[in-house]
């Protein structure tokens, strides 16, 4: 009785080895020459990725948030400045400014990153943070 579960044993690890070799043998990459053509589905997958970048170019999706403290006697960095822009620069600032008896809220248009209002300089600093590194 022992010795066929060792046998049966014996058996399955080499039937387990075996298999691992030829899966290896077998998930080699398969080298391409700049001759041969790529296959339509990565041709197809390449037009899709192209087409989605241009219907993405106009989405707000560059931010960076710039925390600070607006007045010398308040602490906790309760202002901030939200920049939201697309890939060409195109989008909103957004200003909230906290004081010890009110808050004020202010939005600035930014066009090809730059904005027609004077900005203070952590909302630039938001801008320039949310421009992409390329």
């Amino acid at each position: 009785m022992v010795v066929s579960v060792v046998l049966t044993a014996a058996v399955a690890l080499i039937a387990l080895v075996l298999a691992i070799l030829a899966l290896r043998r077998g998930a080699s990459p398969r080298t391409t020459s700049v001759d041969d053509p790529l296959p339509e589905d990565v041709l197809g997958l390449r037009q899709e990725v192209a087409a989605l970048r241009a219907e993405t170019r106009d989405a707000l999706r560059h931010l960076a948030v710039v925390r600070y403290d607006a007045f010398g006697d308040m602490g906790g960095h309760l202002s901030w400045s939200l920049a939201v822009v697309d890939d060409g620069g195109n989008g909103v600032v957004l200003t909230s400014i906290h004081g010890r008896n009110d808050a004020r809220s202010y939005a600035k248009s930014v066009v090809g990153w730059t904005c027609e209002q004077q900005l203070s300089p952590e909302e630039a600093e938001a801008i320039a943070a949310a421009r992409p590194t390329r």
